[in-house]
């Protein structure tokens, strides 16, 4: 099966390829069967891969050279896919949650006029996902890393006939720039000192030269952690990404679920002897992982689009990957990529088919009473929602969080203070998912919903709901890639406190929202409370904050150089040449005796010249 690892990437390439050049001509049916189709295969083949990579006894790590992509003063980077338990969790994730996306999009985006073009944008985004987590190298990595930024950029302002859209789609364009520049530096420092891109002997390296502590790997590693923060929607760049919910509902499971936003939580699980070896930097990841999980959290509470209060949770699921990463908890940081891939795939898809039955409605006060009118998408998102708070025993979000705040606990000295940190993020996310929940899907109805989707919504979302409950029972295969983590009590008061925690926030959620036995009116109709209240539905002021810090400034000196100063240099050197051009052409008369005179006063002046230096 080792031949068969590089036809993964490439099967998507071709799905895409054929609708490119065939530019929207074929028949929708042909357009889905290659869009879904090719990353079907895809997964049927990463299946056939790890079935025979996990039956090994001991499961040993190999690299696949389709040829070397340059050879440059003894650089020389391949395109060259790399096979271990981490790459092949994250290919399972993609392929598989990637399919189940794909089949949704038949049916729900059928009726675009762009239905081409759309399985063509889809169809590279997985493609250059794959090529990313496969890569043996950083650079081949970084073009997939590219790739999923343009892709992401097509697909947010697919229906870029509304200017909104547009303008979403250059916000994460440009905010992912951000970090993706300070990881290319922090690809050149790296190079500079260790002389390779290559990801194992480049790790191996390090620590042959680097002591732990030393300056330059921390600053390599802070510049990874920015590129990181960019495509993970982490702090302080994850404005980006409640504004891609501009894109259609699938696009937004992909990105949420599948693909972007777990390229940064990849990347320093990828790199993480690197990261051993600058505490510091390690320690950001956790604190950057913590404060935005809170921070996002508390958006969540206050918003009313109902696939905004789903992107807040994302940008809120990555903080306890992030966190995970650095208190050491590898595994349990991909644990939970993995199982909050299956949920949240689940609340989006969810989420679009209630959207695609009530008429393209996004409101959650304008949506009511769907428990028995839409049965499937309500049993989704209980689900769903269980899963994202975690609810105990029952659900694969519990077993993968329950994991990150047992390793918080045990994380030294900072330890406790992260696990209440994250315990409090938990608290919040089971009131704020079941908010949801108990208002789109009980009391009064206030749209009529339409007839419900089809099969191809209808199977992707069982097949979600199962994999949300038994993704917690999954193994995930990276023991021989990270070291191994603290060990945690699984019975401990501490054990019990955590996992209590999602039942008590479903219980707040529940007296708040669905019997009212609570009532908030006072609260948050008080000054402090619609101070508060505006403050975290705004997401803390970041925007405007950026807006007041960056985006004015840059238009003022914009406004102020809108005739561009460097265009001066340049125009006054082409005046120059014209007016000196004029004055040589005044000498052109024509007349004989003029040019005569004037080479003899020429030739007199060259020997006056010469005179002087015999």
């Amino acid at each position: 099966m080792n031949d068969l690892l590089w036809i993964v990437p490439i099967l998507p390439l071709l799905g895409f390829l054929i609708q490119y050049v065939s530019a929207g001509k074929l028949p929708k049916l042909w357009v889905s069967c290659i869009g879904a189709g090719s990353v079907g295969l895809a997964a049927i083949i990463v299946a056939l891969i790890g079935i025979e990579y996990l039956q090994q006894t001991d499961p040993v790590a190999y690299t696949v050279t389709l040829y070397t992509w340059m050879d440059v003063g003894g650089f020389k980077p391949g395109f060259s896919f790399y096979l271990d338990g981490l790459s092949l969790t994250m290919m399972f994730v993609i392929t598989g949650v990637g399919f189940l996306i794909h089949l949704y999009s038949t049916l729900f985006m059928f009726d675009d006029e762009s239905y081409a073009r759309f399985f063509a944008y889809m169809n590279l985004f997985v493609s250059a996902m794959l090529v990313l987590v496969l890569a043996d190298n950083l650079l081949l990595l970084y073009l997939g890393w590219e790739g999923v930024g343009l892709c992401s950029y097509l697909l947010i302002g697919f229906w870029h006939t509304d200017a909104a859209n547009g303008l979403a789609a250059r916000k994460a364009f440009v905010v992912t720039r951000v970090g993706d520049t300070a990881m290319a530096l922090g690809l050149f420092l790296l190079f500079a000192h260790l002389g390779t891109l290559d990801i194992q002997p480049m790790m191996k390296l390090a620590g042959e030269t680097w002591q732990t502590g030393d300056t330059i790997p921390t600053i390599a590693c802070l510049l990874i952690l920015g590129g990181a923060v960019g495509k993970s929607a982490q702090l302080p760049l994850q404005t980006w990404l409640p504004d891609a919910m501009a894109g259609p509902t699938p696009v937004s499971a992909l990105i949420h679920a599948a693909t972007m936003v777990t390229a940064g939580v990849y990347l320093i699980a990828r790199t993480h002897d690197l990261f051993l070896l600058a505490p510091a930097a390690q320690m950001t990841v956790a604190l950057v992982g913590l404060i935005t999980l809170i921070m996002a959290a508390c958006t969540a509470l206050t918003q009313t689009d109902i696939k905004r209060i789903l992107a807040y949770s994302t940008i809120s699921q990555i903080g306890y990957m992030f966190l995970a990463l650095g208190v050491g908890a590898w595994s349990a940081g991909i644990f939970h990529l993995m199982t909050h891939a299956f949920f949240k795939a689940l609340l989006f898809l969810g989420a679009g088919a209630v959207i695609y039955s009530l008429h393209h409605e996004h409101d959650i006060f304008k949506m009511g009473g769907l428990r028995t009118k839409l049965p499937v998408p309500f049993w989704s998102f209980l689900i769903g929602s269980a899963a994202l708070a975690g609810f105990p025993f029952i659900t694969s979000g519990f077993y993968s969080k329950d994991e990150i705040l047992l390793q918080a606990w045990a994380y030294g000295d900072m330890g406790p203070w992260l696990w209440a940190g994250g315990a409090f993020g938990a608290l919040l996310t089971a009131i704020y998912s079941f908010r949801l929940v108990f208002i789109v899907f009980f009391g009064e109805t206030r749209t009529e919903p339409s007839a419900p989707a089809g099969w191809a919504m209808a199977v992707p979302l069982v097949v979600l709901c199962g994999l949300a409950i038994v993704g917690g029972w999954f193994h995930v295969p990276v023991d021989a890639v990270f070291p191994e983590a603290s060990p945690v009590r699984h019975g401990g008061t501490v054990f019990w406190v955590t996992a209590a925690i999602p039942v008590l926030g479903i219980l707040i959620a529940w007296m708040i929202f669905l019997r009212k036995s609570i009532d908030v009116t006072p609260l948050t109709d008080s000054a402090v409370g619609r101070l508060v209240t505006r403050f975290w539905f705004s997401h803390w002021a970041m925007d405007w904050l950026y807006d007041l810090v960056l985006v004015r400034p840059y238009r003022w000196i914009a406004a102020i150089n809108k005739d561009d100063a460097v265009d001066y240099v340049y125009n006054g050197t082409a005046s120059l040449a014209q007016f000196l051009h004029r004055l040589i052409g005044t000498s052109q008369t024509g007349q004989l005796r003029w040019y005569a005179a004037t080479m003899a006063a020429g030739l007199v002046l060259v020997i006056a010249i010469l005179m002087e230096f015999i």
